[in-house]
């Protein structure tokens, strides 16, 4: 679930000239920090995509002149903006400084804090961002009957906080208008499953109430719990609690957990694969399938057979049409979302107390977590999606006709949380492909890709996880010390 509460503090700044419509703003420059991730196939690797983050647009100075157009509450001030059309002519956002936001990028790798100190005082800066494309729009990876793949460093997470990352399925423009014409570049358009009633929307005013839409949880987690959740929805309402899976929710009171079973003291490679009915990527969605990888080996499942949602386990979100729904959603294209937040009033319950976790009822309180973990933040990198079985063993195709392979650790959590000021590294597990074997290295504070070459050889033998036959398949068909397991005519893996 995706909730936030938005109390941010932002410095009354003055500017010279009057606004001629709600376009941006030229005092602060919006410079978008870059963030590459790879499209994959299993025929023909991993491409790098020209991308970066954007920060959300309810994160910034709106302003006429020198006056805000927002009160010290964040709603729209009346008498510059009584309806959308004249606030779009009274007023302008700017762009933001983005380390003072809690953000920074180094290679294909995202830091986000929750909180940050300036001019000796640490505010909860809480940052929440969205992948966008080269070409202005959000970028819309497309997942019904593929996979989607990355690193995290949730680490220094503790109770009470949400490292989130999800798909929303927001306009690609973030409803950019002629009136209204900053859209995604400054991070317009926000919508989720909890149906927020926001004071923005689309880069204006919001005049049309609760704004719902699909949304697909693939992480929100702390070092202590996590879920991951598909939240579908009707055209005015959504499954808000959606049918996820948490391992802890579940019995395996030692799977998530700092020296358990999946270790969250280090970092690791969440994959999450949606598998369709026929294997292909028009079919229906039926299976949710989470797996990780760690130090260069797979993670047992909590679960014996796959920790998995099923659609027939989803029956309850009936009205809004389960997993059916989801993976139309999926198939369309969604936006991704990063967010780091903490809960004032709830301490993240939910998430992570209870039944959900270990945590105690008051553990996650925010001055807690700003008393003893001022420094809480999540990294999360190599973010791929593609192909079933591209994402981990697949080369990524380099313009210098070199391949480089990276393995990533997978982990599973259905929070969002808030960052912090300082600067880390990603720990990555990489490996090298040679025409029989894998090798796997991994380093503790920084990651390192191994490159080489791949040549084609007879008898090369497919890694665990990957794809090894269904029709049309031409890639490899042995799995070594792994079964050629048949999931559907379209679709089998070594498992």
């Amino acid at each position: 679930m995706a909730r936030y509460a938005y109390q941010l503090s932002l410095a009354t700044l003055v500017f010279c000239r009057l606004a001629a419509a709600q376009s941006p703003g030229t005092s602060t420059p919006e410079v978008h920090p870059k963030l590459p991730t790879y499209k994959c196939t299993t025929s023909g690797g991993c491409v790098q995509q020209d991308t970066s983050v954007v920060l959300d647009f309810n994160y910034r100075y709106i302003h006429s002149g020198s006056t805000s157009c927002k009160t010290s509450s964040g709603g729209p001030v009346a008498s510059l903006c009584p309806n959308e059309a004249t606030c779009s002519q009274n007023c302008q956002v700017e762009g933001v400084d983005y380390a003072a936001s809690g953000v920074s990028t180094s290679g294909d790798s995202l830091t986000m804090y929750q909180y940050k100190t300036a001019n000796g005082k640490t505010n909860s800066v809480s940052p929440r961002l969205y992948l966008l494309g080269a070409d202005g729009n959000y970028a819309m990876p497309k997942l019904l009957g593929q996979e989607f793949t990355f690193d995290v460093d949730l680490s220094t997470l503790p109770c009470g906080e949400n490292g989130a990352l999800y798909f929303s399925e927001m306009s690609a423009t973030g409803g950019r208008t002629s009136s209204a014409p900053a859209g995604a570049n400054y991070g317009a358009g926000y919508c989720d499953a909890q149906c927020p009633s926001q004071a923005w929307r689309n880069g204006t005013i919001d005049s049309a109430g609760p704004y719902c839409c699909n949304e697909m949880d693939i992480l929100e987690a702390n070092s202590r719990a996590n879920a991951f959740t598909p939240h579908p929805c009707t055209t005015n309402d959504c499954d808000k609690s959606g049918c996820g899976f948490n391992p802890y929710a579940s019995g395996f009171r030692n799977y998530w957990a700092p020296g358990g079973t999946l270790d969250t003291s280090k970092p690791f490679t969440v994959i999450t694969q949606f598998i369709t009915n026929d294997g292909t990527t028009s079919g229906t969605l039926t299976t949710i399938t989470r797996k990780y990888i760690q130090n260069g080996r797979a993670v047992a499942s909590a679960v014996s057979g796959g920790d998995s949602i099923y659609a027939n386990q989803c029956s309850s979100g009936a009205p809004y049409g389960g997993l059916t729904t989801m993976g139309q959603a999926l198939g369309r294209g969604m936006v991704l979302v990063f967010s780091i937040w903490n809960d004032n009033g709830g301490n993240m319950n939910w998430l992570d107390s209870g039944n959900a976790g270990p945590c105690s009822s008051t553990e996650g309180n925010p001055s807690n977590i700003l008393a003893n973990n001022p420094n809480t933040h999540v990294i999360f990198s190599n973010i791929r999606w593609g192909d079933i079985g591209s994402t981990t063993n697949n080369p990524i195709v380099t313009s210098s006709s070199t391949l480089r392979t990276s393995t990533t650790t997978s982990r599973t959590t259905t929070s969002s949380s808030r960052t912090t000021t300082t600067t880390s590294r990603t720990t990555t597990t990489t490996s090298r492909i040679t025409t029989t074997t894998s090798r796997s290295t991994t380093t503790s504070s920084r990651t390192t890709t191994t490159t080489t070459k791949t040549t084609s050889a007879t008898g090369a033998v497919q890694t665990h996880w990957g794809q090894c036959g269904g029709i049309g398949w031409t890639g490899y068909t042995n799995c070594g010390q792994y079964t050629c397991t048949v999931l559907n005519p379209y679709y089998s893996q070594c498992l």
